[in-house]
């Protein structure tokens, strides 16, 4: 079965997140923001973090706003989207992950990785053929068999 999709992202800054996850209806979640470091891009430099605390509840339209308007830097990310109204904890394992919930874990890793759980199969193929049209590289399902993540998080 797959659980998400797994892919790498050029070392660089962006909109990245804004790219990602065009196909989805972000704004129809509240959003978890923890154990991140990525910032906004001033004048070609680093600026202020993006998310300097962690947050629990970003509504999907200030989120959206954040990731396709600015420019931003990613080195680690860990986003989990809510239902609106649900109550949102930072699920750490996948098995805790699939009895909440959240519906959406996107984590980035050393600036390149990215995973993308997903619990809407329809919704893991429409990324998966997003992704592979923007040709990002080493885009792979993530499946039972090859998935040997033993936490969502990013540290």
């Amino acid at each position: 079965m797959n659980r998400g999709i797994h892919f790498e992202i050029p070392n660089t800054y962006g909109r990245f997140l804004g790219e990602i996850l065009k196909p989805l209806d972000i704004v129809d979640f509240d959003w978890f923001i923890g154990e991140e470091e990525s910032y906004f891009i001033d004048e070609d430099t680093l600026g202020d973090s993006l998310f300097p605390d962690m947050i629990i509840g970003m509504n999907g339209e200030e989120f959206q706003k954040i990731i396709d308007n600015n420019e931003y830097y990613l080195i680690f990310a860990n986003l989990k989207a809510y239902p609106k109204g649900a109550q949102i904890t930072d699920v750490m394992t996948y098995e805790d992950y699939m009895v909440s919930e959240c519906q959406m874990v996107v984590l980035v890793i050393d600036s390149i990785y990215v995973t993308v759980y997903c619990k809407d199969l329809e919704k893991v193929e429409e990324l998966y053929h997003h992704i592979n049209g923007l040709g990002f590289e080493s885009l792979e399902y993530l499946t039972d068999e090859n998935d040997t993540r033993t936490k969502l998080s990013v540290w």
